[in-house]
């Protein structure tokens, strides 16, 4: 059974069915709503320790009411790993990476996307539209095809090869547009009128951020209910640092958190589509499109996201900060991390490094400090950013010229 109540405008309160498709009110997001009393009443950290290790182990604090509706490929449970000699480099004894590239489709999209999907296959949609910029492509692709749901994806033309290659190997309707995520975003809505799609965009319907949202319920069932004193989060439309900011709420309502205290929120983005954090230093709530967007870090180039408002009012009530990061260091920290700990840290977790190094600097972080960076993606799915010009070995080896 589901414990939502309603859907609640994040712009001004305003209270919608959850029984309906729903997308924007007064053009921006929504926000799904639990009977959280109801919740407290039949649901323990015991009964939760005691679920197979999947992100629908939290089944009452999900939209879903129909589990024959779920599309899922198995999204376990992604580790928290420590990262003792990353940490050191930095100046750190408490560093860790939550890694979200082991997810099914090799990204953190997969949580956003199989919520989205299973939501839309209880609402009886039958053809799904996306505009993406990398990964959510892949992500909605996959889910939609598990659930037999027809699926359009549009993203730009220079979005990563993995990336275009995976979204048709699933079976959708895969275009190139030549222009921003946000173009492909003005395709899908003009289009809607005549293909009869939903749209799924981020932000655009309310379940993606409940997707994410297993994020920071994950991430407090693996600290035994203690949160850590920052997080770092690489910020795109930024549902995944709203859904965390969400699901600590939640928790907080229902008395699972061992102390009141939260995590710092710092959002991070690349220096060449840096809409959030120009806006958070100019003490602004919302965001002006970022012009010339162009980043390494496709998940990054962003320029204009629906619900920055309510991803800088989520850094600010946590005592954050939204930073960027140069071009030049996004790869630079993510080889660097790679080589150090072994994880296949993708360009966008690079920005987040490259921030971690500055707060430290700065003074802002403490050594001390339990810090988890979140890597949303895996690296190998950036070849052409990643790829290295390797050396021709000749036969036979000259050994002494390897030595």
């Amino acid at each position: 059974m589901s414990f939502v109540t309603h859907l609640e405008s994040a712009i001004d309160g305003t209270v919608l069915s959850h029984t309906e498709l729903q997308t924007l009110h007064a053009g921006r997001p929504l926000w799904v709503r639990y009977d959280l009393d109801a919740v407290g009443a039949v649901m323990t950290k015991q009964d939760v320790a005691a679920r197979p290790p999947t992100m629908w182990r939290y089944a009452e604090l999900l939209p879903v009411e129909d589990e024959g509706k779920i599309a899922s490929l198995g999204e376990g449970m992604t580790p928290l790993l420590p990262c003792p000699r990353l940490g050191a480099g930095l100046g750190l004894r408490d560093l860790w990476i939550k890694d979200e590239s082991q997810l099914p489709t090799g990204s953190f999209k997969s949580r956003g996307l199989a919520m989205a999907v299973s939501r839309a296959n209880e609402l009886g949609v039958e053809r799904l539209a996306i505009p993406t910029a990398g990964n959510a492509g892949g992500a909605m692709a996959a889910y939609a095809a598990r659930v037999g749901i027809e699926a359009w994806v549009f993203m730009p033309a220079d979005t990563p090869v993995v990336n275009q290659a995976e979204t048709a190997y699933y079976g959708a309707r895969a275009y190139l547009v030549d222009g921003l995520i946000t173009d492909c975003g003005a395709v899908v809505r003009d289009g809607t009128p005549h293909m009869n799609w939903f749209d799924v965009s981020t932000l655009k319907e309310p379940y993606r951020i409940e997707g994410k949202k297993t994020m920071g319920l994950e991430l407090a069932e693996q600290l035994d209910w203690e949160l850590p004193d920052v997080i770092l989060y690489p910020t795109g439309g930024g549902t995944g640092l709203i859904g965390m900011w969400k699901a600590f709420a939640e928790l907080t309502e229902l008395g699972w958190l061992a102390s009141s205290r939260r995590p710092r929120m710092i959002s991070c983005q690349a220096a060449g589509c840096a809409p959030i954090s120009t806006a958070w230093a100019a003490n602004e709530r919302f965001a002006e499109p970022f012009p010339n967007a162009t980043t390494a870090a496709s998940g990054l180039r962003v320029p204009a996201a629906v619900g920055d408002f309510m991803i800088i009012d989520a850094v600010n009530a946590s005592g954050g900060q939204a930073r960027s990061a140069a071009e030049d260091d996004l790869l630079a920290w993510a080889r660097r991390g790679s080589a150090l700990e072994g994880i296949a840290i993708a360009p966008e977790a690079g920005a987040c490094l490259s921030v971690l190094e500055q707060l430290v600097a700065e003074g802002a972080v403490g050594a001390d400090e339990r810090i988890v960076v979140y890597n949303t993606g895996a690296a190998q799915k950036y070849l052409e950013v990643i790829r290295t010009d390797l050396p021709t070995l000749p036969t036979p080896v000259d050994w002494s010229a390897l030595s």
